[in-house]
């Protein structure tokens, strides 16, 4: 009988092997796929120290029992593919009281987000975008103040007894509770 009539059939190893090199071809192609996707996304990841404890000045730099003292607010910003060292984002008013304890008030206004202004002639902070005026404690001290709250108050830390530690944050202006922002 002749079977050169007959189409010839594929051999089963031929299949095998081009099943296998699909296989591990697929298998190492994927792998610099993923590593490229995650080293796109790592920047997703990182965090400003937005929120973070940030040095603001030295004991020395804030008489003690004296008037308070604005320092700026300065950090190392990091959006996604970008870190920017030493950027203004902020300033605080620094006082020290007695018993050596330091109080730090956030200087945006929460009204508006305006800067507020130590006056040492009347003891005050003033607001001039709406001529409210706070108390050295940072409240209110105009009961008409069109602000809804008192200076932002932010948590300090002394560390090695010399430096002053801030915790800055912003908030959203124009609302009675502190939400960051």
């Amino acid at each position: 009988m002749d079977n050169s009539h007959l189409p010839s059939q594929p051999d089963r190893r031929d299949f095998l092997t081009k099943a296998a090199s699909i296989v591990i071809g697929g298998s190492l192609a994927i792998a610099p796929v993923v590593a490229g996707i995650g080293v796109l996304c790592d920047p997703l990841r990182r965090k400003s120290e937005v929120g973070a404890s940030i040095r603001v000045a030295s004991l020395n730099a804030v008489p003690e029992g004296g008037e308070p003292v604005a320092f700026p607010a300065i950090i190392t910003l990091v959006d996604a593919w970008n870190t920017t060292p030493n950027v203004p984002v902020g300033s605080v008013y620094l006082q020290r009281l007695k018993g050596g304890s330091v109080r730090a008030l956030n200087a945006s206004c929460p009204h508006a987000g305006c800067s507020v202004k130590y006056r040492p002639t009347d003891k005050d902070y003033f607001c001039p975008c709406h001529n409210s005026q706070f108390k050295l404690d940072g409240q209110i001290l105009d009961l008409k103040s069109p602000s809804p709250r008192a200076l932002d108050e932010l948590p300090v830390e002394i560390r090695n007894g010399t430096e002053i530690w801030v915790t800055f944050q912003r908030f959203r202006a124009g609302t009675h509770e502190k939400i960051p922002v």
